[in-house]
């Protein structure tokens, strides 16, 4: 897995753990806009509820390079509150045109789960300077109890078995709830934060996920989607 654009600090940190050097244009003053991919999720419910229908929500590719990007793989990490969800529970889509795709989860050992939208899908193409929106939807099993969650896309630009990770999302947050109008608040869960070292996160928000909590945050998209990627195609 290689970092090919410019990256904040807690990225590059992150990026040294996997990589024999970091880019030579590297620059520690960057922020994730500096990813040739501008990832961002939106539209989605605030509330799902477990064994109900799917909830549809959107993910903007865009290419501000000014070649086009090619082979390009979505990989999606759900953190939940209680550290409780199974690989089994979430039934995740995405759309390439009208055909659905699945995403099969896997999870990892803090208890996060990592999905790349790879079933031998052969990966979104983004026209230089273009946008490409793509559609995913949602569901909960019903045995899925309440809980709230942190959505997070990295995306990977792959070579053959090798990759460059080329963008990263905004946070998606939604609660689940058990039944109709019994509504689980996102902002109240009582389990540790959703990413490792929780007592940065205290301090900083989720929302912000400055320092450390992004260096972490990286780590595992990074190795998640390295994984996953890799794996899938052999």
């Amino acid at each position: 897995m290689r970092l090919s654009t410019p990256a904040p600090v807690g990225l590059a940190a992150a990026a040294a753990l996997l990589l024999p050097a970091p880019p030579a244009h590297a620059d520690p003053g960057s922020d994730r806009n500096d990813f040739p991919i501008t990832t961002r999720v939106h539209g989605g419910p605030d509330t799902y509820v477990a064994g109900g229908g799917f909830g549809t929500w959107y993910l903007d590719l865009t290419n501000t390079t000014a070649r086009t990007r090619t082979d390009i793989h979505p990989v999606v990490v759900l953190v939940d509150d209680h550290r409780a969800l199974e690989p089994a529970q979430p039934h995740l889509e995405f759309y390439d045109g009208e055909r659905a795709h699945p995403v099969r989860f896997e999870k990892t050992d803090a208890d996060e789960l990592v999905g790349a939208f790879d079933d031998g899908f052969p990966g979104f193409t983004v026209a230089a300077g273009k946008t490409l929106t793509v559609r995913v939807r949602l569901a909960l099993t019903a045995d899925t109890a309440p809980n709230a969650v942190t959505v997070n896309a990295a995306v990977v630009q792959r070579h053959d078995d090798d990759g460059d990770w080329v963008g990263q999302s905004n946070d998606y947050r939604f609660g689940i709830e058990s039944e109709p109008g019994r509504v689980q608040d996102p902002g109240t869960g009582t389990g540790d934060a959703s990413l490792p070292f929780a007592d940065e996160l205290a301090r900083t928000g989720l929302g912000s996920l400055t320092g450390i909590a992004l260096a972490a945050t990286a780590v595992l998209l990074v190795t998640g989607g390295a994984i996953l990627l890799t794996r899938r195609r052999r």
